[in-house]
């Protein structure tokens, strides 16, 4: 297969939280891969919450990188060429892959990081990232176990529908906060008990009268009050879960820090109770990773887990297809409107 020389990329261009200001469209040689590496074509990327932490270098990306770097963090697509010393992998097979400057058309990968999957399908790119937050963060921090009571805050949301189903597969009780009607529909359907749509009622309201010190585990990705209220109603020896903290991203950069600091006196209420509060990153555990793949992939394929992709078809600026789009996929992401994991077709 022939190779084009040039191919599109999606640089950042400068540092900053409005991503459409801080990249662009660039063409690039297409690159050789070396040993140990692997060229992949881009069939789909994901999009992200933390895109705006990587464009601007609040974390994730090595603070002394300077631009022009590329955008990204995840792929699918077929192997087109294969450097040196690499056996485990041929050409034409399909792999996903995390990793830091994915958004472009062609990607170099190093071999041993590059996930084998059945096909192209977007849906094991999802299970590679978002499925692995969930799967893995659940596991070492959760402790589920049946009967217990789980709470997922953007349950609707790429990472949020994984950590409903495995929270239900494992027994538990799970509710999941959303902000519309059709997301509130959806989290039935993937087997939520109890929905919160915080645009119809109070989060804090439902969860003091509902789940009052009830709450064995709390998946958490948004911040603010999601935190504190979840904090406040821990159960004995709760575990509350921080993958994130969506509501302050796009803030100014150190100028609304201080509304991500709890308002409740965390070591207290910890402390009253033996619970916790865990913080957990996905790159952190790399030796997990292989395990939590294959299984995921198995319950994908027995029709165990559902995984819901939305590629931006009923959005006005959609549908997401060419890195052009990666803008408005992100801005499509952090209006709320997104049911399940946003991702562009290349």
């Amino acid at each position: 297969m022939a190779l084009p020389a040039t191919a599109k990329q999606v640089t950042v261009t400068k540092r900053g939280l409005n991503y459409r200001e801080c990249t662009e469209i660039r063409n690039v040689p297409v690159p050789n891969p070396q040993a140990g590496q692997v060229l992949v074509k881009n069939k789909f990327v994901g999009i992200n919450a933390t895109d705006v932490n990587i464009s601007s270098g609040r974390y994730f990306v090595d603070p002394t990188l300077k631009p022009p770097f590329i955008a990204g963090l995840e792929g699918i697509g077929p192997i087109v060429a294969v450097g040196e010393g690499v056996t485990n992998l041929k050409i034409g097979q399909a792999v996903a892959f995390l990793q830091y400057g994915t958004f472009a058309e062609y990607v170099i990968v190093p071999a041993d990081i590059a996930v084998p999957v059945p096909s192209t399908d977007p849906s094991f790119m999802s299970i590679v990232i978002s499925g692995l937050t969930a799967s893995v963060g659940l596991e070492e921090e959760g402790d589920l176990k049946a009967g217990k009571t789980v709470l997922v805050t953007a349950a609707a949301g790429g990472t949020g529908q994984f950590a409903v189903q495995i929270a239900k597969l494992a027994g538990c009780h799970v509710i999941g906060t959303c902000s519309s009607p059709e997301k509130a529909d959806f989290l039935k359907s993937i087997g939520c008990d109890r929905v919160i749509n915080y645009k119809k009622e109070s989060f804090r309201e439902v969860i003091t009268k509902e789940y009052s010190n009830k709450l064995d585990v709390v998946y958490e990705c948004v911040g603010k009050e999601m935190f504190d209220v979840s904090l406040q109603n821990l159960a004995i020896k709760g575990r509350l879960i921080v993958i994130g903290a969506i509501s302050g991203y796009k803030d100014a950069e150190g100028a609304n820090a201080s509304e991500l600091i709890p308002k409740v006196p965390v070591g207290m209420e910890i402390v009253q109770k033996s619970a916790s509060v865990r913080g957990f990153l996905l790159p952190l555990f790399p030796e997990k990773i292989p395990l939590h793949i294959a299984t995921l992939a198995k319950q994908f394929a027995e029709g165990k887990i559902k995984v819901t992709l939305d590629k931006g078809e009923n959005v006005a600026k959609g549908p997401f297809k060419g890195l052009e789009k990666t803008a408005d996929a992100v801005e499509h992401l952090y209006s709320g409107k997104n049911i399940g994991k946003v991702i562009v077709e290349l």
